[in-house]
């Protein structure tokens, strides 16, 4: 069983969504929290989908150098790659776009978001928005319809694969068709179509728009 939609481009979140970085991304704040006597999980909790600057902002002690501080954790990112993954099928989805149909929307920097695909063995498309991209980060949309007016294409007519609920949040906000990308179950992701991974998703290209088929059930109700 599964959904067949069309859509003029395909835009995609990154960690979680396409790439599973989840052991680096761990690593990485629970040193930030052992600098700064935190709580590890409570900083994990409030990490996703949140560039890095938003993150320390919200958790460092009074006195640190945010921007100091956010270099440091942005230099551990992209020395630490190691168990960076694609989400299963992927690769094979991507490969069957067309290079200018989809975009990679991401809270990672641009370079971290480079080292990152190319450790999970996936392509880099045409057009990139990434933390240094955007004035305001997700949940605002800023982001979702800076990929849509750059592949030149109505942010009504895309589909958002997110996994986090800033990033469903900001891809609702942006007019975009959301698909819940894993387990993830906060109020945005409610009465989305939803996807475990890309297996058995295929797509083509009429010329006119994209048809793609997602394995999954439409849900009852999928509000606006």
């Amino acid at each position: 069983m599964g959904i067949t939609v069309t859509a003029q481009a395909l835009l995609f979140d990154m960690d979680g969504t396409l790439v599973d970085s989840t052991a680096a991304v761990e690593r990485t704040w629970r040193r930030f929290a052992a600098r700064h006597g935190l709580d590890p999980a409570a900083v994990l909790a409030g990490a996703h989908g949140q560039r890095t600057a938003e993150t320390v902002a919200a958790h460092a002690p009074p006195g640190t150098d945010t921007a100091a501080e956010t270099a440091w954790l942005v230099a551990q990112d992209i020395a630490d790659t190691s168990g960076t993954v694609a989400l299963p099928g992927a690769a094979e989805l991507l490969a069957a776009l067309p290079r200018g149909r989809w975009a990679l929307v991401t809270s990672a920097g641009r370079e971290l978001a480079e080292r990152r695909m190319a450790a999970a063995g996936l392509p880099l498309p045409d057009v990139i928005v990434a933390a240094e991209d955007v004035r305001r980060g997700k949940p605002d949309p800023e982001g979702y319809l800076a990929a849509a007016g750059r592949l030149g294409v109505d942010p009504r007519a895309t589909v958002v694969f997110e996994d986090a609920e800033l990033g469903l949040r900001a891809g609702r906000a942006a007019g975009g068709w959301t698909v819940v990308v894993g387990p993830h179950g906060g109020g945005a992701a409610r009465c989305r179509p939803r996807i475990t991974d890309y297996r058995g998703a295929a797509c083509s290209d009429s010329g006119d728009a994209l048809r793609l088929t997602l394995p999954t059930r439409l849900p009852s109700m999928v509000p606006a």
